[in-house]
């Protein structure tokens, strides 16, 4: 396997063609389609979000570098709103491989768009089939090619314009060594007998990363912590009343909502339950409009969101509050059934106290299987969460008669791919009785 971190390692400064402009025209845009048709090979790409400012998750920046054509760095919501059609981008790159780091984080931006990636090669799920300790892409890039790159706008507010230099340079870099990483990944990849491992793995990345987004089931379970009040429903009647109005004023303002009302406070709130004005004020992070202090150059980004937090004034939380304590007890939320998976199953917990303590069969059942999963993953230098989802390991042993259980047909209607079923059915339908 290919590794550079004998010889210290090099900074990146600036992609090797200068830093690009941002494609924000047709014009513009219909030029980089034209250079991208007219380049050959695998087509590196990223995409930039502003999480953590605004409401949305919407592609802000679209980073895309192709030999022969250099990189463009696209403008997405400024094309669209331009017309611009992106089957023309689908058109000019055509077959090719798209290389992303970590895809399942931008297929879902790239569909939303019209964008329609054929062939995927995800670096990410390439260096944990390898067994790299480390996978981000700083990390995968110093590895293989000696190569550091800097990370200082990895939180920066994408929304803003126009993007400053060294946050284009930083973008543009994303994408600049990919192409070289993939050669050198594959190679490795074919060398360790896990090339087909990976082809699986990027098809499967590839088709659910573009598939249409599933809306969560119940959203204002997606609060931090939310477990804390599982046995206190008025608490999380109050959770849920705070979440429903901080969500409501987020998708008014474009904001992000942890920038209106930390999860925290909600947390705190519910557990506290004020019953009056003295109460309600001496719950601090309620009444703070202006949250967020790093003590960094991301402050001024976050200023750009203060007159909005000054907007929502306390009273609001208040209000929201006072709405869920007025709620009967018959009205009073309750934590939902266990999450199924796509099938309709009921996933096993989670909680290793809980099979240990009401269930020691199948626990004992679990810790062989475990074992043998584990072995295979030092066989073959492969981490055991890749070799399968944990998931479907305890889905596997919580199952009350699993002598009657084909295996191979389980783990495939749990969705593992191909190669995971045939490199641990056997083993584990050895122990699994």
């Amino acid at each position: 396997m290919s590794d550079a971190r004998d010889t210290q390692p090099r900074l990146l400064k600036e992609p090797r063609g200068g830093v690009p402009d941002v494609t924000a025209t047709l014009d513009d845009y219909h030029r980089v389609c034209d250079a991208l048709a007219n380049a050959t090979g695998s087509l590196a790409a990223d995409a930039e979000r502003a999480s953590g400012f605004r409401y949305g998750h919407e592609d802000w920046l679209i980073q895309f570098k192709r030999e022969g054509a250099g990189i463009a760095l696209l403008d997405p919501i400024a094309l669209t709103q331009a017309g611009a059609d992106w089957s023309e981008f689908n058109e000019a790159v055509e077959q090719a491989t798209w290389i992303l780091h970590d895809s399942m984080m931008d297929l879902p931006g790239f569909a939303d768009i019209g964008l329609k990636p054929q062939h995927l090669f995800d670096t990410e799920i390439a260096a944990r089939l390898l067994g790299l300790h480390r996978f981000g892409l700083a990390a995968v890039t110093e590895h293989y090619l000696g190569i550091t790159l800097a990370k200082e706008h990895s939180a920066a507010d994408w929304s803003y314009r126009p993007l400053p230099r060294d946050w284009r340079n930083y973008a543009a870099l994303d994408v600049e060594v990919l192409i070289e990483l993939e050669e050198l990944m594959r190679r490795d990849l074919k060398q360790s007998g896990k090339d087909e491992w990976a082809r699986e793995e990027f098809e499967y990345a590839l088709q659910h990363g573009l598939a249409p987004r599933k809306p969560h089931s119940v959203p204002w379970l997606r609060i931090s912590h939310i477990t804390q009040l599982g046995r206190d429903p008025r608490g999380l009647a109050i959770a849920k009343s705070l979440w429903e109005e901080r969500d409501r004023l987020a998708k008014q303002y474009d904001i992000a909502p942890s920038l209106l009302l930390a999860d925290s406070s909600i947390i705190e709130a519910a557990e506290r339950k004020p019953h009056n004005a003295a109460q309600f004020r001496m719950i601090r992070s309620l009444n703070e409009r202006v949250r967020i202090h790093t003590g960094t150059e991301q402050d001024k980004m976050f200023e750009r969101y203060a007159p909005i937090q000054r907007s929502v004034k306390p009273k609001v939380w208040k209000a929201a509050i006072d709405r869920a304590m007025a709620l009967k007890p018959s009205e009073w939320p309750t934590m939902p059934a266990p999450e199924q998976d796509d099938n309709g199953i009921a996933n096993a917990p989670r909680s290793m106290r809980l099979w240990q303590q009401r269930h020691p069969d199948r626990y004992e059942r679990l810790q062989r299987v475990r074992k043998v999963i584990n072995q295979i993953a030092q066989d073959t230098r492969t981490p055991a969460e890749m070799i399968i989802k944990p998931q479907i390991v305890r889905n596997l042993c919580w199952v009350e008669e699993p002598q009657m259980m084909d295996v191979t047909e389980f783990l495939h209607q749990q969705g593992a791919r191909n190669w995971q079923v045939r490199l641990i059915a056997p083993s584990v339908s050895g122990v699994i009785m």
